[in-house]
Order: structure tokens, then sequence, then C-alpha cells
């Protein structure tokens, strides 16, 4: 019967969204001729909290130094549920001409976040109009996805103790993907993002007598080409996984060969364990490199974002409600995850949830995310907020039948 109700009210939804799009695409812009990169989005903050105050909704500030948290309550339910959008821009230049171009040079909103926020904003406001559930919903803007892990350090200070919650639910804007579109993976939907350094220690010696030297740049050379195995050779054909050597530094002058040379890169995988293997076999190879070259070799590695990964129930819930809000054919179920990554993975570690991409059309020139022509589709703001406005009214009004927590 609940879900009666709830379908018969969707529309209404979508359409009473639409009749704001303009007042909402103002906000929109806004945000994006004022960015502000991790950690820093404290205009961006004031406008999250004041909006969120004048519409009556209890507003915590202080997480992650400039993070926000609305608390929207309705009935008597005990039930809880968060929805999340990131607020930071990246620390790039814009090249677009348009009215709403970034006034801070080296400053962009360059992935979406401008609008993550407003079809967060709108789906906070309309909630707190109709209160049409029973349960609390947190609104969790979140800073500093880009780069530094604002999700991280919010989960780090407390976020699921002070607002207790059953599950999590973030969404990102896909160029690519037709305008309005919907896909909810089942399982992994984002990789996991690791970083290293290999820090090679030879001797320097005159170019015209390597004999008299051990050169680290030819060590750098054979490492480069060892790691490459790495995937091939030690992961599961069957599972996914990446090993990008992105830097190698060595040296000044033509006829000097250096003491040091240095490789950077990523690594990346949809499982933990996978990670872990990757690691490892990349210790090992710096060892065997080492030994065999008589040179000295340092593996810093470092875990980053985790992978993100959707519990099976939440992202049945998620397919479930976009098909009533938006229609069936406008969901996708089939697209193949990204070895990108996503600090909401650092929630999803610690609630059931489930991460969607909302298709952004095929974008400003058809550029992808970062790309410095880009720019969020503002018709994508109703059908936002009108999918995180169902998601509150289905899952707190009818539940999660299958239960929470079960990961892919």
């Amino acid at each position: 019967m609940a879900a009666r109700r709830f379908a018969v009210a969707a529309m209404p939804i979508l359409e009473i969204l639409r009749a704001r799009q303009q007042s909402l695409a103002g906000l929109r812009r806004d945000l994006h001729a004022h960015p502000e990169t991790a950690f820093e989005e404290q205009r961006t903050s004031d406008v999250v909290a004041d909006y969120l105050e004048q519409r009556g909704i209890e507003v915590h500030r202080g997480l992650a130094r400039t993070g926000v948290v609305g608390v929207l309550k309705a009935g008597s339910g005990s039930r809880a549920i968060g929805l999340r959008a990131d607020m930071d821009a990246l620390p790039m230049d814009e090249r677009n001409s348009f009215p709403h171009h970034s006034r801070h040079p080296g400053k962009m909103h360059a992935c979406g976040h401008d609008g993550h926020t407003t079809m967060l904003l709108a789906a906070a406001e309309y909630l707190a109009e109709t209160k049409n559930f029973d349960g609390t919903a947190y609104f969790i803007f979140q800073p500093a996805e880009e780069s530094l892990g604002g999700g991280r350090v919010m989960v780090e200070e407390g976020l699921f103790r002070r607002f207790p919650m059953e599950a999590v639910f973030g969404l990102h804007n896909w160029p690519g993907l037709p305008a309005g579109t919907l896909a909810v993976h089942a399982g992994p939907v984002m990789a996991g993002s690791d970083e290293f350094e290999i820090v090679i220690t030879g001797h320097g010696a005159h170019g015209a007598m390597p004999h008299q030297g051990v050169d680290p740049v030819v060590v750098g050379a054979a490492l480069v080409q060892a790691l490459q195995t790495v995937v091939s050779r030690s992961v599961d054909p069957l599972e996914a996984a990446v090993v990008s050597v992105t830097q190698f530094h060595a040296g000044h002058a033509t006829n000097v060969i250096p003491d040091e040379a240095i490789l950077r890169g990523t690594a990346r995988a949809f499982r933990p364990e996978v990670q872990d293997t990757l690691e490892a076999t990349m210790q090992r190879l710096c060892n065997g490199v080492a030994a065999a070259f008589n040179a000295g070799v340092a593996l810093h590695y470092k875990r980053g974002y985790p992978p993100t990964i959707n519990t099976l129930a939440e992202a049945e819930t998620c397919r479930r409600v976009a098909a009533i809000v938006l229609g069936q054919d406008q969901v996708r179920t089939d697209m193949k995850p990204t070895m990108g990554a996503e600090d909401f993975s650092f929630m999803l570690r610690e609630k059931p949830g489930c991460y969607v991409w909302l298709g952004n059309g095929p974008g400003e020139g058809g550029c992808m995310l970062h790309n410095p022509h880009y720019d969020f589709n503002d018709d994508l703001i109703p059908i936002g907020a009108s999918y995180w406005v169902g998601l509150v009214e289905h899952i707190l009004e009818a539940g999660l039948k299958q239960g929470p927590g079960t990961r892919g």
C-alpha cells in the first residue's frame, strides 16, 4: 500500500521541482562562479548553512572544517538515512566564457560539485515543506572530495556517531551518459586508489664512465618494465587492477649519471585483497631489482581512497526508486564500474549504502569531468533532487524490505 501511495505522488515531485529550476540554476551558477578547493569551502559552507536554516532545517557545522550537516525530522519514526553531496572545486583554470565562469583564477568547478550541492539543497527544501516521511533525513555536505579525503575526515571526526543512520547514499553526475539517466551498480562502482613512490639510490659517475657508478636511470627503466607484470602475472585475470608509472625523475646534466632517480604512480583495484597483492608484488620486484643492480630501492606505498562498493539491498532500493521517479527506461544497471576513485568510499566502509551516476548528457563541447570547458547541466537539478526526495520518502515509509548491508 505504501509503495502505491509513493508511486502516485512521484510525478508531482518532479513537476514542482522543475517549476523552481530557474532559481535553483541561479544558485548553482553562483556556486560555480565562486569555487573553493579542499577544506577552504568557507563561502560555500555559509551559503549551504544559510539555505538550510532559512527553511527551518537544523544545521551543524565544523566536521572536517567546512562540512555541513542538515537534520530534518518528521513523524515519530526512529529510522534515519543520510544523503551526501560534495562541495569542493578543483585547482585548475577555467576556460569557459559564459557569465557564471569562475571568478577565482586557478580554481574551477570542473566536476559538477556545484550541481551536486544544489540538488541536495533543493531536495532538503522540498522535504522540509512536505515532511512526507517518518524518521530523520541527514543532509551531508562534504568538503575536500577531490584529493584530501574530506569523507574520511568526516567519518573520523564522528559523522556516524553524532548522526546515527542506517544507510548513506551518494550521487555524481556522469558526462557521456544520456541526461537524466541513472546508473546503479550492485557491488563495486569505483576503484580504490593508491599512490606509490620508488626512490632509487645509485652511485653517481661521469656519463662517459658508467662502469664507475651504479646508474639509477637504468635501474628505474628496469623497474618500469618489471611493474608492467604486476597485474598481468600476479593478479587473477578475472579481477580488475591497474598499475601506472606516471612520473620518472632523474638527473640534471647530460654528461652526469645521477645518484638518485624517483618513480611515482598510481595503483587501483576494486577489492582490498587485490590492493594487498599489488603492494606485496611491487615490494618483491623492488627488492629483486635492487639486488640485481646493486642499488638501493625503497618503495613508499600509500593507501588512498578505498574501493567504492555498493551494498546489494541499497542498490536495489535505489534502482526501484529511480524507476518510479524517472521511469524504468531511464535506469541503467549494465554500466561497468570505473577505475576512477571517490572518497564516499570511506562512508560506505562504515555504513550500507549506494552511490549512483546521474547522466549529464554530452556536456559542453562533449567534454568530460575535470575538463577546463566542463559545465554542469542545470536540467539535472530537478531530476536529481526528485531522486533524493523519492529515496527519503520511500525508505522512511516502506522500509528496506531486504534489510540493509549485503555487499557485492
